[in-house]
């Protein structure tokens, strides 16, 4: 199993760029980011870790701005969104943002994707979260055309445009692998239909895992690797997802300063070396 970090980046902790080199240097194979545009003042959707939001999700840096910064002093460090979300954002400009980044880099993009929980955030941005299932299921698909085909066009419900002419087109072929988040019966409906990729959270169970492998098995999905986005440092839950055949586990990294980051750092690549 490889070991990842998964982390919000923030303008109070460690900068991506120095945070990228860490990484690769103490052998974790990539890096996923969490990304919030902004956090309504006045807010009724619940945070979904209980108690008070915590202050790093008002203060992300954009993930495709700072996983460019990462991907500067890297050569083979993973470049995730865990998650991006998708319904908040235009899918052209995302499109392009995506194969500019897999560019750049070389092909290291790995293209997480999910919902979101927060309604007033999503309103902000004039999506229905009624509607925000249907909507990312249509800009997936979009985004597959727009990278792989020279003359693109989609015709949807939610998602609309003619035929269009949109370079760089990604590294990857025919596109990055898209990692579905989220662990609910739309979100595997998702995974099974237009996924590449599944990025459960550390509290879904190993039963869950073993019956989510098989069912995709059972679509011919047999292609798909998992990857726990949000992990503890706890040595029981990375063996028990490497005994459920998880391809790779992320830890969750605090958001603090450089210092601070770079100990936490080795005290996670040393559990990580205790697991290979």
């Amino acid at each position: 199993m490889d070991f990842g970090i998964s982390t919000f980046v923030t303008d109070e902790g460690i900068r991506p760029d120095v945070l990228g080199e860490a990484l690769e240097e103490r052998g974790f194979d990539s890096l996923f980011l969490a990304e919030h545009s902004h956090i309504p003042v006045s807010r009724e959707s619940p945070y979904p870790g209980g108690g008070d939001l915590p202050e790093k999700y008002k203060r992300t840096l954009d993930p495709f701005v700072a996983l460019t910064a990462a991907a500067v002093n890297t050569s083979n460090l993973v470049l995730g969104t865990g998650i991006a979300l998708l319904i908040q954002r235009d899918v052209i400009h995302t499109a392009k943002e995506v194969a500019s980044l897999d560019l750049v880099s070389r092909g290291r993009v790995a293209f997480g994707v999910g919902v979101g929980w927060n309604r007033e955030e999503m309103a902000d941005h004039g999506t229905d979260p009624t509607t925000r299932g249907a909507l990312i299921d249509e800009q997936i698909e979009a985004l597959k055309a727009i990278w792989t085909q020279e003359q693109a066009e989609y015709h949807g419900k939610h998602v609309d445009f003619d035929p269009i002419f949109a370079w760089p087109k990604p590294v990857q072929t025919p596109h990055p692998l898209i990692y579905v988040g989220g662990e609910s019966p739309a979100a595997l409906r998702r995974l099974a239909r237009h996924g590449d990729a599944w990025l459960p959270r550390q509290q879904t169970p190993s039963d869950e895992i073993k019956r989510v492998r098989e069912w995709l098995a059972e679509q011919g999905r047999t292609d798909v690797p998992f990857t726990v986005f949000g992990g503890g440092p706890d040595t029981d839950a990375v063996k028990r997802f490497a005994e459920a055949g998880v391809e790779r586990y992320t830890f969750m990294l605090p958001t603090l300063p450089e210092a601070e980051t770079l100990a936490a750092l080795d005290d996670l690549a040393r559990l990580a070396a205790d697991h290979r």
